[in-house]
Formats: structure tokens, C-alpha cells, sequence
């Protein structure tokens, strides 16, 4: 099952493993247990600490449990842990082994002192980007605390549940059999829903941070860049993760970043993420910022105040907050989301299989997401509300020779319709002037992006589309308020293009810092 080279990597991998472990299956007869036991006996395979048995008797088949010998740390697997999941199975091995997960000593304490019962259960996708992230923070819960139960399930697999729980998008993750979340989460966001106290112990201990030279918002390319570029300036440099990466961790392939040939969003937010903390920087982690308060006087102090209700000082701010999907924002899109409307195509698309969907958007990602569907579905309704597609020629020109993908031009999205459990169709206005109906059982939005700076409405100059006005050495309309990436007015939202503005505007910064007075 498992190639030769990486048979090597994982050997050397389970040389961290501390304690003896069982894998167990409950096999059925179909291929797919098949494959399942010819993964785990090749795991086994590689260490003298690691056993498999196919005595389970869970009632999902296939599915396998990894336990701790002689003691309760358990993760339980239904379907393969392949594609995306792969680590995720690798690191729950390594972690039930006795290898620490890393996870700050303070959220580790948190989670041991949850109190109750907590059986999680994660459908994924293994196509989904965003899926590997929260699978993997309630593995290493689960492993913590032998209170809390984590099943991650192949909704691929077991279609019967998806359709039972009307299951649309993934990562989506029930507790004690009711729904919990939906999309990405990190292990602070998970321990921020199950203790409503941890948000306020966590803006206690921001009480006392002493003020920055430099204080970046967003770990995105631009915020990543600029805190790399001011620590190497000895800086004092504090960075508001709210997650890093940004929309990067959502984009599938990436093959313009130069120098890199190609790589994956989660992979290179990764890098981003390691070569920060390489440096002197402070990450206020899974924090977002609230309102900016600007300094009364040039050598005075900006302040951030936080979601939290913390509050931070800075000599200067770089503002890198990035964008987000834009919305229809027509009726019945907020009632269906995650009932049949979906904004990550590679992600929930899977669930869509043999079924009718629609693509809102003719830009690049709404070409881009149709020919992606259109191998998956049976047909694909792409919705142009002006007269002319927006993509590049080839993609244009791929999209138009499938047999089953029709475009509809002049088609303004007016109604989402559901049954009031699922998306039945859509509605939308043509270029007569009247209403037309589409049935369907999916509406994917790629409509563009809307840069993440509502909280600064009052603060500084702003454009009509919510971008944040900036000179070309990324100042902003308040002195010692830089601004850098898709949040700004910069043209070409890429992320070679975000990453060169968040280093602009940390040299921009430091260029302020030293015409400053001096303070005695």
C-alpha cells in the first residue's frame, strides 16, 4: 500500500514513539477494508511499538482505532486517512505514542481541565484543505484528555450519515450528536466555544504586554513578511494571528509563488508561519482586532483594541487584515449555507457528486471552480451577471467545450430556494428584465473577495469598496498607520504581490520609527 520511500520517512518518524500501539480494525468485506488493512499492516510493519488487530466491532466499517497499550489515550479513524488526512493519521499515531503535540503548556492545561463528557465526531472530505486542521486539534485533545472522543469519518464513505445530517460542506463537527462547527478551526477556537471563560483569561494576560515598536494585524503573506521584516530590524514586533495564512490556507494550488514551482496554501502558510518564529516576534494568537484608535500625537501611541476586549500599543501599526469571500447577499444564502451553499469548491465539492450545482461568479475562480465541478457533478450552471465572461482565454475555452456546463450571461442572482433543509434552486434575473428558475442541489459563490476592515471604518480613509487608501510606500491617512496586502488599495490581489507590500510597509515603518523625536 505504501510506497518504499515513504516507508523510509515514516520508520524514522516512529523512532519518537514512546509507548506501545494498537491499531485496530473493524474490517468488512468491501474493497475499501481491503485497502484499510493492507494500510495499517504496512504501518505496523515499520516498528516493533506498533501492533495491528482486526478484532473491532465499531459499528462504522471500515474504520480503525489507535490506542495506547494498557491505557486510554485513543483516536478513532472511520474511512481512510489518505490525501490531506494523511498527516493527520501519522501525527495521531505519533501522539497517542507518547510524542507531545505541539500545543502551548497553557491551552494543554486548559484542556485538561475541561469538565464533562465530549464525543466529537468530524466529517471530512479528502479533497478539503480545511478539513486537516480541525481533525488534527481535536486528535491532540482527545489525547490530552481522555474525557474528550474523537472520530474523524470519510463523508465520502459514509454517504448514508451525510445524507441523514444533510451534510454540505465539511470540516463539519457534531458534539454528543449535535452540531458544533463548521469550517476551519484551530485548537484555541475550539477551547474558546467549550470554555466561554478562556477569551477573557486570554485579554488578562494581554493587560500588562508592553507597547511595540511595530504591531502587525493578519498573518497572511503581507503580515508575515512585514513582521520577518521588522524583527530583522531589531524592532520590538508583536503579530495578531487571528490564523496564519490567511486565505492562503483556502487555495488549493499554488504555482506563481516564484521560486517555488508549486506548492499547496496550508504548505506555504506553514512555511510562512515557521519563518516567523524564527525571529523575535510576539504572536498574539487567535485574536482579531476590534478598533484602532489612533495616537493624538505623532510620538504617542496607536492603540489596537482587541475582539477579546485586550487592548495593545504600538509606536506604529501595519494593517494587514487581508479580504474574504464576498457574499450574494440575497435571500436564502445565509438560511442554506452549509445546506447546499458552498464557497470552497475543491473542499465540498465531493458531496456534490451526480448532483446539479451552480457557480455564481465568471471571473477566474468561478471558471476555475466550474471546470473542477464539472468532473465531479452531473452538470454545472455557471451565472455571469454581466454580458462577458471575466477569466483568461484558456480558462474560458476549457469551460466551453464540456458537454455538461452551461453559462448564462446577464444573470443577476436574486434567490437562493431550499426546502428549508437543502438547496432545491436558484432564481436569478436575465438580461430581459424577467425572473428565471434553475433547480438544483448546490450553489457554490465565487464572486471575488471583500478586504477585512469594517472595524476601521472610523479610524482612516477608506474606499467605497472597504479597501484601506494607501500611498505607494503603504502609508495610510494616520501617520504611523501602514497598511499592506488585499485589505488595501494596492492593484492585483496575489500573494507574491502581498508579501513584497507587507516588507514595503514594515521598511516603511521603520523609515517613521527613526525620523521620530527623541523621548527622554
Amino acid at each position: 500500500m505504501l510506497q518504499d520511500d515513504l516507508k523510509t520517512q515514516l520508520r524514522a518518524y516512529m523512532q519518537h514513539l514512546r509507548h506501545d500501539v494498537v491499531l485496530e480494525a473493524t474490517l468488512g468485506t468491501d474493497d475499501k477494508s481491503v485497502e484499510m488493512r493492507g494500510l495499517l499492516e504496512d504501518i505496523a510493519s515499520l516498528s516493533d511499538k506498533v501492533s495491528f488487530s482486526d478484532a473491532g466491532d465499531d459499528a462504522r466499517r471500515p474504520s480503525f482505532l489507535i490506542h495506547r497499550a494498557g491505557s486510554v489515550e485513543q483516536v478513532r479513524f472511520a474511512g481512510l486517512p489518505m490525501g490531506h488526512e494523511f498527516t493527520s493519521l501519522i501525527l495521531a499515531l505519533l501522539q497517542v505514542g507518547g510524542h507531545p503535540p505541539k500545543i502551548d503548556a497553557d491551552q494543554v492545561e486548559q484542556i485538561r481541565a475541561l469538565d464533562g463528557d465530549f464525543a466529537f465526531e468530524t466529517y471530512f472530505s479528502l479533497s478539503c484543505q480545511n478539513c486537516p486542521d480541525v481533525v488534527q486539534a481535536l486528535n491532540a485533545m482527545s489525547v490530552i484528555n481522555p474525557r474528550i472522543r474523537h472520530v474523524a469519518i470519510d463523508g465520502a464513505l459514509f454517504q448514508d450519515e451525510v445524507e441523514a445530517r444533510g451534510i454540505r460542506t465539511v470540516p463539519q463537527v457534531y458534539l454528543n450528536g449535535e452540531p458544533f462547527a463548521s469550517g476551519r478551526m484551530d485548537v484555541a477556537q475550539i477551547l474558546t466555544k467549550l470554555d466561554a471563560s478562556s477569551a477573557v483569561r486570554a485579554a488578562e494576560k494581554l493587560k500588562d504586554v508592553a507597547p511595540f515598536d511595530v504591531l502587525i494585524l493578519g498573518a497572511g503573506p503581507a503580515g508575515a513578511s512585514a513582521a520577518i521584516y521588522a524583527a530583522r530590524k531589531g524592532l520590538r514586533t508583536g503579530l495578531v494571528a487571528d490564523r496564519f495564512g490567511g486565505q492562503v490556507m483556502d487555495t488549493a494550488g499554488i504555482e506563481n509563488f516564484i521560486s517555488v514551482q508549486e506548492t499547496e496554501g496550508p504548505k506555504l502558510s506553514a512555511a510562512l508561519e515557521a519563518h516567523v518564529r524564527q525571529y523575535d516576534v510576539q504572536i498574539i494568537a487567535s485574536q482579531r482586532g476590534a478598533k484602532l484608535i489612533p495616537a493624538s500625537e505623532p510620538e504617542w501611541l496607536h492603540e489596537i483594541v482587541l475582539e477579546s476586549g485586550a487592548s495593545l500599543r504600538s509606536k506604529t501599526v501595519i494593517l494587514a487584515t487581508g479580504a474574504r469571500w464576498r457574499q450574494l447577499g440575497v435571500p436564502g444564502e445565509e438560511e442554506y449555507r452549509n445546506k447546499g451553499v458552498a464557497y470552497c469548491p475543491h473542499c465540498d465539492g465531493p458531496f456534490y457528486k451526480g448532483k446539479r450545482v451552480a457557480v455564481t461568479g465568471g471571473g477566474n475562480s468561478g471558471v476555475e471552480a466550474a471546470i473542477d465541478l464539472a468532473g465531479i457533478v452531473s452538470h454545472v450552471t455557471l451565472l455571469q451577471r454581466g454580458p462577458h465572461l471575466k477569466a483568461d482565454k484558456v480558462l474560458q475555452d476549457k469551460l466551453l467545450s464540456l458537454k455538461n456546463v452551461t453559462v448564462l450571461r446577464e444573470a443577476l442572482t436574486t434567490r437562493v430556494e431550499g426546502n428549508g433543509e437543502t438547496v432545491s434552486g436558484l432564481t436569478y434575473r436575465g438580461g430581459d428584465g424577467l425572473e428565471h428558475h434553475v433547480e438544483l442541489e448546490g450553489v457554490f459563490v465565487q464572486i471575488g473577495l471583500l478586504p477585512n476592515t469594517d472595524w476601521l471604518k472610523d479610524s482612516l480613509e477608506l474606499t467605497a469598496y472597504g479597501e484601506v487608501v494607501i500611498d505607494d510606500h503603504c502609508r495610510t491617512s494616520v501617520p504611523g498607520v501602514f497598511a499592506a496586502g488585499d485589505a488595501t488599495t494596492v492593484p492585483y490581489k496575489q500573494i507574491v504581490v502581498a508579501t513584497g507590500e507587507g516588507a514595503k510597509a514594515s521598511l516603511a515603518a521603520f523609515d517613521y520609527l527613526i525620523r521620530m523625536p527623541a523621548q527622554g
